[in-house]
């Protein structure tokens, strides 16, 4: 199994704000050593590697995960599914309620 995390870099140089997050919550509980390559979606380049890679995949936002089995190959939008299904590692209601973007949620 290979994990590629696509990462969206700001103009700035920094990691976006929801990249960081993942970035931190992976670290913190022990499964950034799992993640084998990452590709970085760069802000207004939509020929960095990442911006083609989520192209091909139909996929707009970082961050997200590519993992190849063999011929096969899975998209995560969610670290947590990832964790879930390939580290099968234990989710908590805590961690889950942080999954939630507020940036996704429509609304007042």
């Amino acid at each position: 199994m290979r994990i590629t995390m696509v990462k969206k870099k700001m103009k700035d140089g920094s990691d976006c704000r929801k990249c960081a997050e993942i970035t931190e919550f992976l670290q913190s509980r022990g499964h950034w050593d799992r993640i084998d390559e990452i590709v970085w979606a760069v802000e207004d380049d939509p020929q960095s590697p990442g911006a083609l890679l989520g192209e091909r995949l139909g996929v707009a936002r970082a961050p997200f995960f590519v993992v190849q089995d063999d011929a096969s190959e899975k998209v995560y939008t969610s670290a947590l599914r990832l964790v879930q299904e390939r580290f099968a590692a234990e989710i908590s209601t805590m961690d889950e309620a942080r999954d939630v973007d507020p940036d996704d949620v429509g609304g007042i």
